[in-house]
């Protein structure tokens, strides 16, 4: 048995934090219902590498993070199918909506709202910045968090304009601390019967994942700066060149610096920085680090990676992420799965699952992601609706059961 088996969400996200967020529920068993509106569902049905997918609402974009789920076409603006949504919301025991500005309070599909349909119910809602302070109404997408964080500030070399960090880490990590939000508070009804009122801020999970940082900046009052591959005050947590590749080294601790040097052939350096005290490691950065590129470029970074890890110094040559995916260690692992559909053309031939693993009931991913509507007709006749009025609520552009016909 999964964790979530039994437990029905009901994901009204777009893009890729909140449908994340779902999509981790999902691999655990949950019975995730996609909900999207009939002319217009998620954006990242029509983003992707593969043009003939995106065509068909079904780009690469959306595929991540939509595995497993069930897919139910409404228009919630109007009032038959703000009728559906309720009564789904009588059986969900989580809604997930990443809307902006308190759109679903405008159409009576808020927390209060449905609340009083379901107190159990356990409402999480998604937003740039969360339901209060001054930008609770501002739009926000992944890399405007980055900028306004401090993410971008940070991130690059020193002497560079900020860059941002290229794959949506805000977005996944907003994602994640959802899912998180979302699986206590399923935990803590258990304990008390009472549902709950979530409110993520992709702003306030940017900061979570700048923890460390935070912390010595408000410690010593000097802003935290970009400083590229290297660490300004430890030669031992920077990257590298070699004979044949670039190789990143991290090495923290004294007791490591000492098992690189010996490595490296100076048993004399490694002895020196072992006695060194760690407030003054820093006074010996710039000659470790002349030493370290000295010695590296004896070698090849595939050749240091398994001597430096032999030797209990964590080091690994930087690979592209095409070499990643073909590595063996990830074919141990279960967090790329296969899915019905995988084989066709242009399809991703598996797609992440989850960084974990159970002994028994773990994540996995049970079905493909849905088209637009696939699951229209089944979750309504679940409800009670017969087939003349399922039909009269297509026929009314209420419902929808496939992709709209217009891009």
């Amino acid at each position: 048995m999964q964790p979530f088996q039994d437990i029905r969400v009901l994901d009204m996200t777009h893009i890729f934090a909140g449908p994340f967020s779902t999509y981790q529920l999902a691999v655990l068993g949950a019975d995730v219902i996609k909900i999207e509106a009939p002319n217009d569902p998620d954006k990242t049905r029509k983003a992707g590498v593969a043009p003939a997918l995106n065509e068909a609402y079904y780009g690469t974009s959306f595929l991540a993070q939509n595995g497993g789920k069930r897919a139910l076409s409404i228009d919630i603006k109007t009032a038959a199918g703000q009728d559906i949504l309720k009564r789904l919301a009588k059986t969900a025991d989580v809604l997930v909506e990443n809307y902006r500005g308190g759109a679903l309070d405008r159409v009576g599909l808020g927390y209060d709202d449905l609340a009083a349909v379901n107190p159990k119910l356990i409402y999480c809602s998604v937003t740039g910045f969360g339901r209060t302070g001054p930008k609770q109404s501002d739009p926000a997408y992944d890399v405007v968090i980055q900028a306004f964080s401090g993410i971008m500030a940070m991130n690059g070399e020193a002497d560079s304009p900020p860059v941002r960090v290229g794959p949506p880490m805000v977005d996944y990590g907003t994602g994640s601390q959802a899912a998180l939000a979302i699986s206590s508070a399923l935990f803590q009804r258990e304990r008390t019967g009472k549902g709950q009122r979530i409110d993520v801020s992709m702003l306030d999970a940017a900061l979570m994942l700048m923890s460390a940082n935070i912390a010595a900046m408000q410690s010593n009052g000097e802003p935290i700066v970009a400083h590229g591959n290297a660490d300004p005050s430890f030669a031992g947590y920077a990257a590298y060149e070699t004979r044949d590749g670039q190789l990143m080294v991290g090495v923290w601790t004294n007791k490591q610096m000492g098992k690189l040097f010996r490595a490296l052939g100076d048993p004399n350096r490694a002895a020196a920085v072992e006695a060194t005290r760690r407030s003054e490691i820093a006074s010996r950065r710039d000659d470790d680090a002349a030493f370290m590129a000295s010695a590296l470029m004896a070698k090849t970074a595939d050749e240091w990676e398994a001597i430096l890890n032999q030797a209990g110094v964590p080091a690994a040559r930087v690979r592209c992420l095409e070499e990643t995916m073909m590595h063996a260690q990830l074919a141990s692992r279960p967090v790329l799965q296969r899915y019905p559909g995988a084989e066709r053309e242009d399809m991703p031939a598996a797609l992440p699952v989850a960084g974990y693993t159970y002994a028994h009931g773990g994540p996995a991913l049970m079905g493909a992601p849905p088209k637009v509507g696939e699951h229209t007709i089944k979750i309504l006749t679940e409800l009670g609706f017969k087939k003349p009025e399922i039909e009269a609520l297509e026929s009314d552009g209420i419902v929808a059961t496939k992709p709209p016909t217009r891009n």
